[in-house]
């Protein structure tokens, strides 16, 4: 995963924290958040704000979803 798979990490996210708003999430825990799951093997030092925050509208779909 990298952080270009938006969707797919955020079904991991949500996935991982069910119960977590994404939205209460600040993008600093994001990117720890992201850089932590086993799957992503992309530079942690390659993320950008309109990344992170595609990562957390994926996330919040998900979450809504459930």
């Amino acid at each position: 995963m990298t952080w270009r798979d938006a969707e797919d990490i955020g079904i991991a996210l949500s996935e991982k924290f069910p119960e977590q708003d994404p939205l209460t999430v600040r993008f600093t825990d994001l990117h720890r958040y992201v850089t932590e799951l086993p799957e992503f093997t992309d530079d942690p030092k390659a993320s950008n704000e309109k990344l992170l925050e595609a990562i957390q509208m994926a996330w919040l779909d998900e979450y809504r979803n459930r």
